[in-house]
């Protein structure tokens, strides 16, 4: 993928901070190592129905379990500073997965040094829509 294709489909509006941009393609592309190395050593993700997964290691490890294969269509941010020159994003756009697709609020902190120490994955949906949504196993 070249820059330019790049920034064509990652362009979110109100956000042009490569990290996040980043955390995005590499989403996508299946590429959670490159993924995880934007998190801090100890950064967290909170997934939807799941507990903190804290540090690189967890994180690849959920990622490779149960990110292969989603799509992230992240469509429009806001960012705000916060204490201790940390930046704090939120995206909203869309998840599609092999099984559904809802709207979601990404929430993404990072440090000072540009790193991820937090990643929040917020559903939109309504209580039944969610119950709707649930896999048959």
């Amino acid at each position: 993928m070249t820059a330019n294709e790049f920034e064509q489909e990652y362009q979110i509006k109100g956000i042009l901070e490569p990290v996040i941009l980043r955390y995005f393609e590499t989403l996508n592309a299946g590429e959670f190592k490159a993924t995880v190395a934007l998190f801090a050593e100890d950064g967290v993700m909170y997934p939807p129905f799941e507990s903190a997964i804290v540090g690189r290691d967890a994180i690849a490890t959920y990622l490779q379990q149960e990110a292969e294969s989603i799509k992230a269509c992240p469509r429009a941010g806001i960012f705000e500073t916060l204490e201790n020159d940390q930046i704090q994003f939120q995206v909203t756009g869309r998840v599609q997965t092999s099984w559904c697709g809802v709207n979601v609020t990404w929430v993404l902190t990072l440090n000072p040094q540009q790193e991820i120490i937090s990643a929040e994955i917020r559903l939109l949906a309504s209580p039944q829509e969610l119950i709707a949504l649930r896999r048959e196993d």
